[in-house]
């Protein structure tokens, strides 16, 4: 993305501040409450959502060096990345063409052949059969055909972006629609994870209404952090994905300067949510943390698990790895006791049955629009999900 682009959403953001408004949508959304609860709408959105969307599931600094890997679990799914030596980072189910028991160990590490716990079969980082427990009694079989099963996968801006179908239906660049230009800004590439933490939570739509409202922020975290921040948004769309950000009077300083002075780390603030499920939340104003939250389905409608890594423009010293760890234990914080621990209670009222909708408001167009994205793709199938995705802002419908 041009520079062009934070420009122009730097004076969207003034013109808010200096006739003091916000935006606002033509009318209040009204969306089913038996979506954030009913078994078979989850099953749906599992299916559609997560294992069909691109996830956001490694940052490029965690692969840094030739045989770097991270094993997970995504959405149910066993898989690993590895940094090959020749520099590409790959994404496999992880599981063994023999029986498949799952080959690497859940976590981060290195290694120059990945060997199954099982029988010892082993992989090298292409995913290619390189070795037999005693081959020569095994039986005839043709390892080119039997490597690790690839899964597609993107690295972009510091991100690395992986489908949990090896038949991914997903163009990634429809998908992000330019998204990563504008995430590139940041340079991630550079950066350090400084701690990773993992929260408990409700469904994960409930999960994710939050990271996008801001309206609750001076009400909700009245007592930590909250007062600090607006309750209006501004919005700005690529494709399912949003930059929220707040009417800033800081920028009035800008226009002081000459467009090409305006800084750029001062252009980039705000939360950017990356569909279905992350939340990259900037802080010190100069960009120098980011709170980057992935958020997951958990094995049933009312449970999730997010994922919160704190990651760092440089490498702190040890006095700064400790500050460091005392911000992200307010996160934590702020997110399990406050934000969480709400919409627990809040999916436990929605699942008693009184309530047959939600509202989202005219000020609250980033939950609106999500909504709309999940209800256009859960309508899509396969053949025609690169169209819908293409299809244009579901909101001006």
């Amino acid at each position: 993305m041009a520079r062009e682009k934070l420009i122009e959403m730097a004076r969207e953001n003034l013109g808010y501040v200096k006739a003091g408004t916000t935006q606002l949508r033509p009318d209040v959304l009204r969306v089913p409450a038996h979506h954030y609860f009913e078994a078979d709408r989850f099953e749906l959105e599992v299916e559609r959502i997560f294992m069909r969307m691109p996830l956001m599931l490694a940052f490029s600094c965690e692969l840094r060096e030739p045989g770097s890997y991270k094993s997970m679990v995504a959405a149910g799914v066993p898989l690993f990345i590895v940094r090959g030596r020749d520099g590409a980072a790959r994404a496999f189910l992880n599981s063994c063409a023999h029986r498949g028991a799952q080959v690497v160990p859940e976590g981060n590490g290195k290694a120059r052949r990945f060997t199954c716990p099982y029988h010892a079969w082993s992989y090298d980082e292409k995913g290619a059969l390189v070795g037999i427990l005693d081959e020569d009694e095994f039986g005839e079989i043709d390892r080119g055909c039997h490597g690790l099963t690839p899964l597609p996968l993107s690295e972009r801006a510091g991100f690395i972006w992986v489908g949990l179908r090896a038949d991914c239906p997903v163009d990634f660049d429809v998908f992000l629609a330019g998204y990563d230009e504008a995430l590139a800004h940041f340079g991630f590439e550079g950066w350090h994870l400084v701690s990773r933490r993992e929260v408990a939570g409700p469904n994960w739509k409930i999960a994710y209404d939050g990271y996008l409202d801001l309206y609750h922020l001076p009400i909700l975290h009245k007592d930590t952090f909250g007062p600090d921040f607006p309750n209006k948004a501004i919005y700005t769309p690529w494709g399912p994905h949003q930059r929220v950000s707040g009417p800033n009077p800081l920028l009035l300083d800008l226009e002081k300067k000459s467009e090409e002075e305006w800084p750029t780390e001062h252009l980039i603030g705000g939360v950017w949510t990356v569909f279905p499920h992350v939340s990259i939340a900037t802080f010190n104003a100069g960009g120098a943390g980011v709170l980057v939250s992935q958020l997951f389905p958990g094995k049933e409608a009312g449970s999730s698990i997010t994922v919160q890594n704190y990651l760092m423009a440089e490498e702190p010293d040890e006095a700064g790895r400790e500050e460091a760890e005392k911000r992200v234990d307010l996160l934590e914080y702020v997110v399990r006791e406050e934000d969480y621990a709400t919409g627990l209670r809040q999916q436990q009222a929605l699942r008693a049955g009184g309530r047959k909708e939600v509202l989202f408001g005219r000020n609250e167009g980033g939950g609106q629009r999500f909504h709309r994205w999940l209800d256009r793709l859960l309508a899509t199938d396969d053949e025609d999900v690169n169209d819908a995705l293409g299809a244009g802002d579901p909101l001006a419908d």
